[in-house]
C-alpha cells in the first residue's frame, strides 16, 4: 500500500510475505483478511469502537440496501472528481459497504481504515480490490498529498489531517444529517422530535465546492432491522427509557433518509 507510512516513524513500509515493515524496523502483521493493523500506540484494536455484535448488525443492516442511494451519490461524485487509478481513502470505513460499492464501480485504487478491528475485519472480508488497515483518524498513517480523493461519512471531522493526506487537486467527500433525517424514528423515540440542522464541520483550510443534497424514504419490516439502525445513530446513547420501550413494540417502521454530501477542497 504505497500511500502508507509507519505510525511510529512515518517512513514508507514494505511488504514481506504477511509484514510490512519500515527502513526503522518497525513491523506491522497482516492479517489472514488481508488487512493491517496500524494503530500508532500498537493496541490491538479488539477493544475500541464497535464490538463483533454491532459490526455485524450494521453490515447486514447496510447490505440489504437501506442506505443505497448514499453509496450510489459518493460513487457518482467520486467518478466526478477522480480519473481511473487514482486513490481513493475511505475515513472510518465501517465494515466497508460503501468502499465495496464504489470499488466495484470505480477503476481507482480504493483504500479504508476505523479505529476498530471488528469492522476492519469485517471489511477485509468482502472480497474487493480494497485495501483496509486499523488506524485513528486523529493521526491517519497516509503519506502528505497521497490521496486524490477521500469520503468521510458521519465520522469526526478532522480538517487538518483531511488537508495533509489529500493531493493539491484533491477532495474530500463528507456526509452530514439531511434535515429530515430519520424524522420517523425520531417520531417514535421522542415526545418532541426535532430536525437535523445540517450544520456544517469547522474546516480549516478547507473551503465547500458542492452540496448535494440524497433523499429517500425506507421502510424497515424487522425487528432487526429496526434495532440494527437504532444502533447506528447517536440516539442509541441518549433516548429516554419512555422512547426506547416505544421502539420495542413496532414491528415495522417507515422514515425519510436525507443526506447532504459536502465536497471539501484546499482553501
Amino acid at each position: 500500500m504505497e500511500i502508507l507510512k509507519c505510525p511510529v516513524c512515518g517512513q514508507a513500509p514494505e511488504r514481506h510475505d504477511r509484514v510490512w515493515v519500515c527502513e526503522n524496523r518497525h513491523s506491522y502483521d497482516v492479517a489472514k483478511e488481508g488487512y493491517v493493523n496500524l494503530l500508532s500506540a500498537r493496541k490491538s484494536g479488539d477493544m475500541t469502537g464497535d464490538n463483533k455484535e454491532m459490526a455485524r448488525s450494521r453490515r447486514d443492516f447496510l447490505n440489504k440496501g437501506y442506505y443505497e442511494p448514499l453509496a450510489k451519490a459518493v460513487t457518482e461524485s467520486l467518478e466526478r472528481y477522480t480519473t481511473d487509478g487514482d486513490s481513493v481513502l475511505d475515513i472510518c470505513c465501517g465494515e466497508g459497504y460503501y468502499t465495496a460499492y464504489a470499488a466495484r464501480r470505480l477503476d481507482r485504487r480504493f483504500y479504508g481504515f476505523d479505529l476498530s478491528k471488528n469492522m476492519v475485519r469485517l471489511a477485509a472480508k468482502r472480497k474487493t480490490s480494497a485495501q483496509f488497515f486499523v488506524a485513528n483518524i486523529a493521526a491517519i498513517p497516509i503519506r502528505d498529498g497521497a490521496v486524490k480523493a477521500a469520503f468521510h461519512l458521519f465520522a469526526p471531522f478532522h480538517a487538518a489531517e483531511f488537508r495533509r493526506i489529500i493531493a493539491d487537486d484533491g477532495v474530500i467527500l463528507s456526509a452530514i444529517p439531511g434535515r429530515d433525517h430519520l424524522l420517523g424514528l425520531k417520531e417514535i423515540l421522542y415526545d418532541e422530535p426535532y430536525l437535523n440542522d445540517e450544520k456544517e464541520s469547522q474546516a480549516e483550510g478547507l473551503t465547500v465546492i458542492e452540496r448535494v443534497r440524497v433523499r429517500g424514504e425506507i421502510t424497515l419490516n424487522s425487528r432487526e432491522d429496526i434495532n440494527a439502525l437504532f444502533q447506528m445513530t447517536p440516539y442509541y446513547y441518549h433516548t429516554p427509557s419512555q422512547g426506547m420501550r416505544r421502539l420495542d413494540e413496532r414491528d415495522s417502521l417507515s422514515t425519510p433518509i436525507d443526506f447532504v454530501i459536502l465536497a471539501y477542497k484546499k482553501a
